[in-house]
Protein backbone atom coordinates (compact mmCIF):
# COMPACT_ATOMS: atom_id res chain seq x y z
CA UNK A 1 0.00 0.00 0.00
CA UNK A 2 2.88 2.58 0.78
CA UNK A 3 4.35 1.96 -2.66
CA UNK A 4 0.91 3.23 -4.13
CA UNK A 5 0.98 5.90 -1.85
CA UNK A 6 4.37 6.93 -3.26
CA UNK A 7 3.76 6.19 -6.76
CA UNK A 8 1.17 9.11 -6.33
CA UNK A 9 3.06 11.01 -5.38
CA UNK A 10 5.80 11.17 -7.87
CA UNK A 11 3.27 11.34 -10.26
CA UNK A 12 1.24 14.32 -8.76
CA UNK A 13 4.23 16.45 -7.66
CA UNK A 14 5.42 17.79 -11.60
CA UNK A 15 2.14 19.16 -11.75
CA UNK A 16 2.08 21.06 -8.53
CA UNK A 17 5.27 22.69 -9.31
CA UNK A 18 3.83 24.94 -12.67
CA UNK A 19 2.74 27.97 -12.77
CA UNK A 20 -0.96 28.71 -12.99
CA UNK A 21 -2.24 28.63 -16.38
CA UNK A 22 -2.33 32.51 -18.07
CA UNK A 23 1.23 33.47 -16.42
CA UNK A 24 3.56 35.08 -18.97
CA UNK A 25 6.76 33.86 -17.02
CA UNK A 26 7.56 30.80 -14.54
CA UNK A 27 10.43 29.99 -13.14
CA UNK A 28 11.45 26.25 -12.55
CA UNK A 29 10.10 22.89 -14.06
CA UNK A 30 9.92 23.68 -17.49
CA UNK A 31 9.98 27.51 -17.85
CA UNK A 32 11.86 27.67 -21.12
CA UNK A 33 11.42 25.44 -23.53
CA UNK A 34 12.49 26.10 -26.91
CA UNK A 35 9.89 27.89 -28.92
CA UNK A 36 8.49 29.47 -25.66
CA UNK A 37 7.39 32.71 -25.74
CA UNK A 38 7.88 34.96 -22.79
CA UNK A 39 5.81 38.33 -22.07
CA UNK A 40 6.29 41.20 -19.43
CA UNK A 41 7.80 43.97 -19.38
CA UNK A 42 11.64 45.25 -20.12
CA UNK A 43 13.83 48.36 -18.97
CA UNK A 44 17.26 49.48 -19.99
CA UNK A 45 20.64 50.17 -18.17
CA UNK A 46 23.80 51.61 -19.33
CA UNK A 47 26.16 54.29 -17.98
CA UNK A 48 26.40 53.63 -14.69
CA UNK A 49 27.50 49.97 -15.34
CA UNK A 50 29.88 50.30 -18.32
CA UNK A 51 32.88 49.00 -18.47
CA UNK A 52 32.02 47.21 -15.02
CA UNK A 53 31.79 43.40 -15.04
CA UNK A 54 28.50 41.49 -15.71
CA UNK A 55 27.53 38.34 -13.63
CA UNK A 56 29.12 36.48 -16.72
CA UNK A 57 32.48 38.10 -16.15
CA UNK A 58 32.55 39.97 -19.27
CA UNK A 59 32.63 43.87 -19.05
CA UNK A 60 29.47 45.50 -19.78
CA UNK A 61 29.34 47.60 -22.98
CA UNK A 62 26.20 49.48 -23.06
CA UNK A 63 26.19 50.01 -26.71
CA UNK A 64 26.41 46.59 -27.33
CA UNK A 65 22.98 44.42 -27.60
CA UNK A 66 22.98 42.16 -24.51
CA UNK A 67 20.74 42.01 -21.84
CA UNK A 68 20.39 40.81 -17.83
CA UNK A 69 17.53 38.03 -17.29
CA UNK A 70 16.79 36.13 -13.98
CA UNK A 71 17.63 32.79 -14.67
CA UNK A 72 18.44 32.27 -18.77
CA UNK A 73 21.71 30.61 -19.24
CA UNK A 74 24.83 33.21 -20.76
CA UNK A 75 25.42 33.08 -24.40
CA UNK A 76 21.90 32.47 -24.52
CA UNK A 77 20.45 34.37 -28.02
CA UNK A 78 16.61 35.75 -27.57
CA UNK A 79 14.98 38.24 -29.95
CA UNK A 80 13.22 40.71 -27.85
CA UNK A 81 9.90 42.40 -29.32
CA UNK A 82 8.27 45.67 -28.14
CA UNK A 83 4.83 44.29 -28.56
CA UNK A 84 3.35 47.46 -29.01
CA UNK A 85 5.43 48.50 -31.89
CA UNK A 86 6.50 44.93 -33.35
CA UNK A 87 9.88 46.34 -33.31
CA UNK A 88 12.61 43.74 -32.76
CA UNK A 89 16.20 43.08 -31.87
CA UNK A 90 18.40 39.91 -31.24
CA UNK A 91 20.19 40.16 -27.78
CA UNK A 92 22.78 38.18 -25.25
CA UNK A 93 22.28 37.21 -22.32
CA UNK A 94 25.56 37.95 -20.74
CA UNK A 95 24.17 39.63 -16.93
CA UNK A 96 21.63 38.94 -14.13
CA UNK A 97 18.37 41.17 -13.45
CA UNK A 98 16.17 42.86 -13.33
CA UNK A 99 15.80 43.27 -10.13
CA UNK A 100 12.26 44.25 -10.27
CA UNK A 101 9.01 43.14 -11.70
CA UNK A 102 10.21 43.10 -15.26
CA UNK A 103 11.45 40.11 -16.85
CA UNK A 104 15.05 41.74 -18.81
CA UNK A 105 16.86 44.92 -18.52
CA UNK A 106 17.92 45.28 -21.82
CA UNK A 107 21.71 47.40 -22.83
CA UNK A 108 21.15 51.03 -23.82
CA UNK A 109 22.25 49.66 -27.30
CA UNK A 110 19.33 46.61 -27.43
CA UNK A 111 16.82 49.96 -26.05
CA UNK A 112 18.10 52.20 -28.60
CA UNK A 113 17.74 49.74 -31.70
CA UNK A 114 14.34 48.45 -30.22
CA UNK A 115 13.35 52.10 -30.07
CA UNK A 116 12.45 52.05 -25.99
CA UNK A 117 15.09 54.59 -25.01
CA UNK A 118 12.67 57.53 -24.66
CA UNK A 119 9.61 55.17 -22.83
CA UNK A 120 12.38 53.34 -20.08
CA UNK A 121 9.96 50.70 -19.71
CA UNK A 122 8.14 48.69 -22.31
CA UNK A 123 5.85 45.67 -22.77
CA UNK A 124 7.94 42.92 -24.74
CA UNK A 125 8.07 39.35 -25.44
CA UNK A 126 11.16 37.26 -25.52
CA UNK A 127 11.65 34.37 -27.83
CA UNK A 128 14.62 31.93 -27.56
CA UNK A 129 16.69 31.60 -30.66
CA UNK A 130 19.80 29.25 -29.16
CA UNK A 131 20.71 28.35 -26.08
CA UNK A 132 23.71 29.58 -24.16
CA UNK A 133 26.09 27.09 -22.00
Amino acid sequence: MRWVLRAALLVAIPWGCSAPPGLPYTVGVGAHRQNHALEGFATWYGPGFHGRRTASGERFDMNGLTAAHKSLPFGTKVRVTDVRTGRSVVVRINDRGPFGDGILDLSKGAARKLGTLKRGRTAVRLKVLRWGR
